[in-house]
């Protein structure tokens, strides 16, 4: 399965399209959020949502219908709020791409297309939810309406395969003794903030039982920096695109408000590498495996084995 005929192919079948909505939960909805940031930006000729899947099947929109594509995401398949989610979007004519790394899972239930992707170390990231999904992106911008990135996109997702590997040593070398804290700030700005946002709901919260709190570069001016003090850890993830500007901002303030403070500088960990047309939705591409290197330093630090749950899939809820 590829990208460019699965696109093609829906555009086929139903004429182009005036809607797209990206629906997950979780994990899941972080790793399509770079692609939906994508359409955002860039489309003319259709619009782009992203929806927690309960609220995509409690508010479903009015406009979802049969120029709708519906692109889906449950790792384990049977997330029940996304499988209800496609139905919902079958049954208004919506054309429905889901993906999966549990093969035969209730997600893959032969209704609508269900992309089934390989998952572990090693993995190419065009094989994985955050590269398919700019893939199938890039795609439909282009097809639709012309994207002249579209081949920086393709070679930005082949060099994250060469970027992660030494960043990953980098990052465990330089910031992995860094979580003795037992609460702090994370900051990060432009679609990156999917990823600033996912380190503390998934990384943190989830597999940590860390408190902490996720906190926008910019928004971070508009009332947060108010409880910015010594002795109170802030990271800034720092992305390698225009965006950075936000984040500058921010570590010029940090720096002469507060003695305790972590910088991840996607610049120093090998994102000028990437094509700077396509750098801002693959910076959290980089930031994801930083964070699974530092949630697990943390859990080092802390003994706390990051697959363990308390409630998650234990208790009722």
């Amino acid at each position: 399965m590829n990208a460019h005929d699965l696109i093609a192919g829906a555009i086929a079948e139903k004429g182009k399209f005036d809607s797209v909505f990206w629906v997950a939960c979780g994990g899941s909805l972080i790793d399509l959020l770079p692609a939906h940031e994508l359409l955002k930006r860039e489309a003319t000729t259709f619009t782009s949502e992203a929806y927690t899947a309960r609220e995509f099947d409690i508010m479903r929109p009015k406009r979802l219908g049969e120029k709708s594509l519906v692109i889906a995401c449950s790792h384990s398949g049977n997330t029940p709020e996304v499988v209800e989610g496609c139905e919902i979007a079958l049954a208004a004519g919506a054309t429905v791409i889901a993906q999966t790394d549990n093969a035969g899972s209730k997600i893959d239930s032969g209704k609508w297309t269900t992309w089934v992707y390989p998952w572990g170390e090693g993995v190419p990231q065009a094989e994985v939810p955050a590269g398919i999904s700019l893939s199938l992106a890039a795609e439909l911008l282009d097809q639709q309406e012309g994207y002249a990135d579209l081949a920086d996109m393709y070679a930005g997702i082949a060099e994250m395969d060469k970027i992660l590997p030494p960043a990953r040593e980098k990052v465990n070398a330089e910031l992995g003794d860094r979580f003795e804290h037992e609460f702090f700030y994370i900051l990060g700005s432009g679609p990156n903030f999917s990823q600033t946002y996912g380190f503390a709901i998934c990384s943190l919260m989830e597999m940590q039982w860390q408190h902490c709190s996720y906190i926008h570069s910019a928004e971070y001016f508009h009332g947060p920096f108010e409880a910015t003090q010594d002795g109170v850890f802030y990271f800034l993830q720092m992305g390698s695109s225009e965006c950075r500007a936000m984040d500058e901002r921010a570590l010029a303030f940090l720096k002469t408000h507060t003695d305790t403070l972590m910088v991840l500088d996607a610049k120093e960990y090998g994102m000028e590498a990437v094509p700077a047309s396509v750098r801002a939705y693959l910076d959290p591409v980089l930031f994801y495996a930083m964070n699974c290197e530092l949630r697990a330093a943390r859990g080092k630090v802390f003994d706390h084995d990051p697959d363990f749950r308390r409630y998650m899939g234990v208790v009722e809820y």
